[in-house]
């Protein structure tokens, strides 16, 4: 028992922990400043018109700061659509580097989009898998259907978190061959605020790590339920 409640706490430290430091560490930058002349959403608006990219469309959102590649259209949390922060400025700068991606091309970001949308057929699958796994077996008296059904679902859940971490790559280079140099070139941010700033960039591109780590968390709370 108490190797069981060991493993499930090294677990929950390491599905929590990246999430942790990711939303630390763009607190600790969330002030407002001053000095900037514009919000994140006004910065966003400000860099895509800059790059020719005046379709794209800048909104507020409560699900969290991404791109739609779909919609052309990059959203941000309240806090970063109108707030004057570092973190607000460097997460808009971030998001219009995913509308870059798009602008040219880039292929890992079209292969995150196909993926994701597979991601969340595949988490409702399953979910039904395991869900239906105790009536099966009470329908057919084979404790070997829901062993399968059981390994099944654990299985499909479980490769979301593949999905999550193949997208690492199309982050870091939204946060640091796109957005990075955007603000560098247009001395968008000063330089004692530069080594702040690329921790904020790490942070965005790193938050596909931490939903990857709390699928793992999620796995093991479905995998502890059908114990029960």
């Amino acid at each position: 028992m108490t190797i069981a409640i060991f493993a499930l706490l090294i677990l929950l430290g390491l599905a929590m922990l990246p999430q942790m430091w990711v939303k630390r560490v763009l607190a600790r930058h969330s002030g407002e400043r001053a000095d900037f002349p514009g919000t994140g959403g006004e910065f966003a608006r400000h860099l895509l018109d800059e790059m020719k990219l005046s379709h794209v469309k800048v909104e507020e959102t409560t699900l969290g700061d991404h791109y739609d590649p779909a919609s052309k259209v990059v959203r941000l949390l309240p806090s970063h659509m109108n707030g004057r922060s570092l973190t607000a400025v460097v997460v808009a700068a971030h998001e219009v580097g995913h509308a870059m991606q798009d602008a040219t091309g880039y292929g890992p970001l079209v292969a995150r989009t196909r993926l994701a949308g597979q991601a969340r057929i595949i988490e409702r699958a399953g979910a039904i898998v395991m869900l239906s796994a105790p009536v099966v077996m009470l329908l057919l008296k084979a404790p070997l259907v829901i062993l399968i059904q059981v390994v099944a679902g654990l299985l499909i859940m479980a490769s979301t978190i593949l999905m999550h971490l193949v997208t690492l790559p199309v982050e870091f280079d939204a946060s640091f061959k796109r957005a990075l140099p955007v603000l560098r070139a247009g001395n968008y941010v000063a330089d004692d605020d530069m080594r702040a700033a690329r921790q904020i960039l790490r942070a965005a591109a790193f938050t596909y790590v931490a939903a990857a780590a709390m699928s793992l968390l999620d796995v093991m709370r479905w995998f502890r339920a059908l114990r029960l």
